[in-house]
């Protein structure tokens, strides 16, 4: 049975699960949720889908789960790759994943989306520059966590590693510049070799592109 995946393009959130999903090998579809024309907040999807409100929702049979890490975690379990193979590897993992949901994820999200996705006159410069300032600690760690090892947790590639690169392929600016970073510029050019690796606009539907286009192509009619 094919597993769904509800995500779109330009969630980084979703890029965890449906990269997790892609390296793992395990049968997979992304299904588009129209986020930018409110579909989360539709009783509907709340009701059928997601009463959170949120993308991902990973569908495999009678199993429903949301949340980007939860998610990624019963992937490395269905397929018996991308966790840790002790409980002290996996806990290991899970702790590298908690502190990218708490520090980096939800810090590059707000600040991309305020940077990118707001109209221009709404987007708050203290609060940007406040989050860019938090970032900016957040990328210190890893990279210096990065320079003594390959992967984040572990000998090999991880769901750790997953849930830390989420945000940082995105090419909207957010004030991160790879160049700044040298170890975990090297350590995104080592996942994006990966067997299976996409960039999350050719992994997923939906991107800022497509928008424009759909926008233009209203526009003439």
């Amino acid at each position: 049975m094919t597993i769904k995946l509800y995500c779109f393009g330009e969630s980084g959130n979703a890029y965890k699960a449906a990269l997790a999903l892609e390296l793992s090998g395990l049968d997979w579809a992304p299904v588009k949720v129209d986020f930018f024309n409110g579909e989360t907040r539709t009783p509907a999807f709340r009701t059928d889908i997601n009463a959170m409100g949120e993308a991902p929702v990973m569908v495999d049979g009678d199993c429903r789960l949301s949340q980007s890490g939860v998610i990624m975690d019963y992937v490395a379990e269905k397929s018996g790759k991308l966790g840790g193979a002790t409980p002290e590897a996996r806990r290991e993992i899970l702790r590298w994943m908690f502190w990218d949901n708490h520090k980096l994820s939800s810090q590059a999200g707000m600040c991309r989306f305020l940077m990118n996705f707001l109209p221009a006159e709404k987007r708050p410069a203290e609060v940007i520059a406040f989050t860019q300032g938090r970032l900016k600690a957040a990328y210190q760690v890893l990279d210096t966590h990065l320079g003594e090892r390959k992967w984040i947790a572990g000998e090999e590639v991880s769901i750790a590693d997953l849930s830390c690169c989420g945000y940082l392929y995105y090419p909207e600016p957010f004030g991160f510049d790879r160049a700044d970073w040298p170890n975990i510029d090297r350590w995104l050019d080592d996942i994006a070799a990966l067997p299976g690796w996409k960039h999350p606009y050719d992994l997923m539907p939906g991107s800022p592109a497509d928008r424009a286009q759909e926008s233009a192509s209203a526009g003439r009619v």
